[in-house]
C-alpha cells in the first residue's frame, strides 16, 4: 500500500483521500487544536489535496484519450 510522503496516511483511492481531507478541514475549522497540531494537519491537508488533484488530472487525461480514441475509430 502506498503512503503519502512523510505521513502514515494510506493512499488507497481518491475517495479515501477526499474523506481524510474532509476530516482535516473539519478539525481545522473547529479551531480547538494547538498551533503545532494545526500546522501538521494543514500540511497533511495540502498533500492530500495535491494527491486528489493528481488523481483527477490522470482521470481527465484518460477520458480525453478514450474519447479521442473513440473519435478516431468513428472516422
Amino acid at each position: 500500500m502506498k503512503r503519502m510522503k512523510d505521513t502514515n496516511t494510506p493512499i488507497d483511492s481518491y475517495e479515501s483521500l477526499y474523506a481524510r481531507l474532509q476530516v482535516i478541514v473539519a478539525a481545522l475549522e473547529a479551531g480547538e487544536l494547538p498551533l503545532e497540531q494545526s500546522l501538521a494537519l494543514y500540511e497533511e491537508g495540502v498533500a492530500a489535496a495535491a494527491a486528489c488533484q493528481r488523481i483527477l488530472d490522470e482521470a481527465a487525461l484518460r477520458v480525453r484519450e478514450l474519447h479521442g480514441g473513440a473519435s478516431a475509430l468513428e472516422e
